[in-house]
């Protein structure tokens, strides 16, 4: 038995923030930011939207398009850097603000890679029959962690919230197939929020520090990003005795368009086969993967046993890739 994926959903604030707008707060403007990183505009949740708030919307149309009662969801499974709470977890939240009482709920952290770990982690409990079904969410309000004032991390992020239902399925045609997951722990220097923690918990000196906001060396993360996914991709798609030629379609963590193409092309994998959407999201963390899988297939891109091809990576740092038969 496997788990397959039977609804999606997705949901972005409705502030847009264009390029021109982070003109007037850092050193700018709209072709550099195009240039770099193939952003154009980002969403960001409004004063009194959580990562909660954004998550639910995504989880009840995803639960709409599986034909599923939120009240019938049996595992709730986050991947989120920026949970409503310290604790508890925004999963938690979520149940509650669904109305469900069944469902055992959690979050993972894996930043940018959050929606795929958190996606593993459900397709073994419905693959083995310890669930009948699960909710995971990838949701993301990086804007709340991020310094407005530092160009080079204000530009490239946005918030949302993505989501996908898993049912079981005797299909050998379709199902998520393989998935890796991969760590390096001695890269957490390059992408990571230093304050806030129990290492350097909050106080004035963290403030005027802004160590609460995001930290980021731009160009190891992309050495160590188009390596590492082109590395991963290549695992599962071996693992499945497939080869980038079977790959109908590409849904990607949307971090960086530079990192997007310089992947594909190291995979010969032409880009078209990949749905693009951070020119008017920009990078939304754990959000981006559901969320581009959310639209690429309510655009109608996807037919049954179709090979699609799932990457992302994000702080940690933390990587992954999957291959799933729609």
């Amino acid at each position: 038995m496997r788990s397959l994926i039977a609804g999606t959903g997705s949901f972005a604030p409705a502030r847009v923030v264009p390029n021109s707008e982070l003109e007037k707060l850092v050193d700018t403007n709209d072709q550099w930011i195009v240039e770099r990183t193939g952003i154009r505009s980002r969403h960001l949740a409004g004063e009194d939207e959580a990562t909660s708030d954004l998550a639910v919307k995504a989880s009840l149309r995803a639960l709409e398009a599986a034909k599923l009662d939120p009240k019938d969801v049996e595992a709730i499974i986050v991947g989120t850097i920026t949970p409503d709470y310290p604790f508890p977890s925004a999963a938690a939240v979520i149940q509650g603000k669904l109305g469900n009482k069944k469902a055992f709920a959690f979050d993972v952290s894996a930043a940018c890679a959050g929606s795929l770990y958190a996606l593993a982690a459900a397709d073994r409990f419905v693959a083995s029959g310890a669930t009948r079904n699960a909710l995971v969410i990838g949701a993301d309000t990086l804007s709340r962690i991020t310094d407005w004032t530092d160009r080079n991390t204000c530009i490239l992020f946005g918030d949302g919230a993505g989501a996908m239902v898993l049912t079981p399925t005797d299909d050998p045609r379709r199902g998520v197939l393989t998935t890796r997951l991969h760590t390096d722990g001695a890269l957490v220097p390059i992408l990571l929020q230093p304050g806030g923690g129990s290492k350097e918990p909050f106080s004035q000196k963290v403030l005027d520090s802004k160590s609460h906001y995001v930290k980021m060396n731009g160009r190891e993360v992309f050495k160590v990003a188009v390596r590492a996914l082109e590395e991963s991709c290549r695992e599962v798609l071996t693992a499945e005795k497939l080869t980038t030629g079977d790959v109908k379609y590409v849904i990607a963590h949307q971090a960086n368009k530079r990192i997007l193409d310089a992947t594909l092309d190291r995979l010969e994998i032409p880009a078209s086969k990949c749905w693009m959407n951070l020119e008017k999201y920009g990078n939304t963390s754990a959000a981006s993967v559901p969320m581009t899988l959310d639209e690429a297939n309510r655009a109608g891109w996807f037919q049954p046993g179709d090979v699609i091809l799932m990457m992302a990576i994000g702080g940690g740092m933390a990587w992954g890739a999957s291959v799933v038969r729609w």
